[in-house]
């Protein structure tokens, strides 16, 4: 291992915890409707379980509804009732085949609680960061432990995984300050 795996292994892992984090966000709802707020809702599919996405087709009406429209014509009251008792508080209405999701208006208590929920997970996803960054410390002390590299190649990469690190950062909380002024936006 040398200071440049270090480097790309840190990397990949910080991108991967922020898109892991943009995906968290995506499930967060806000007062505009998102074909991505189903993606965890599942159904009953001839015995497992499995998501929306894979038994219909879920896209956008409007700023505020969503349609869903089954692949097979039983399915279309499966769906509902998954819909109806997920966590997410929405109350779908078929038309036929389809099936209309409104999205509520959010009422001001529960806007200030989902940018707790997103501050929350902001959070989370600097700790893993940090994490991240603390790991690839150890490992290149452990190469400056064993000879591999001088003293300056390790606080050279120390510096350098630190401003990787505060970059994460910075774009986690961009990340985290537009999700909050989408919900707070009425």
């Amino acid at each position: 291992m040398s200071i440049a795996d270090i480097k790309t292994s840190l990397e990949q892992k910080t991108s991967k915890t922020i898109e892991s984090f943009k995906g968290e966000l995506a499930k967060i709802r806000t007062g505009r409707a998102h074909p991505g707020i189903l993606d965890q809702v599942h159904v009953d599919y001839y015995g497992s379980m499995v998501p929306i996405s894979q038994v219909a087709n879920v896209t956008l009406i409007d700023a505020r509804n969503i349609s869903v429209q089954p692949w097979e014509k039983g399915m279309g009251a499966k769906i509902e009732k998954a819909i109806r008792e997920s966590d997410l508080g929405l109350n779908p209405s078929s038309q036929g085949d389809l099936i209309r999701v409104p999205m509520p208006a959010l009422t001001e208590e529960r806007r200030k609680d989902l940018t707790k929920v997103v501050r929350n997970a902001g959070e989370d996803a600097k700790i893993a960061v940090r994490n991240l960054r603390r790991d690839a410390n150890e490992q290149a002390k452990k190469l400056l432990k064993d000879k591999a590299i001088s003293e300056d190649e390790d606080r050279r990469s120390q510096d350098e995984v630190q401003k990787h690190t505060d970059r994460s950062i910075i774009e986690i909380d961009k990340l985290v300050h537009a999700k909050e002024a989408e919900i707070l936006a009425v």
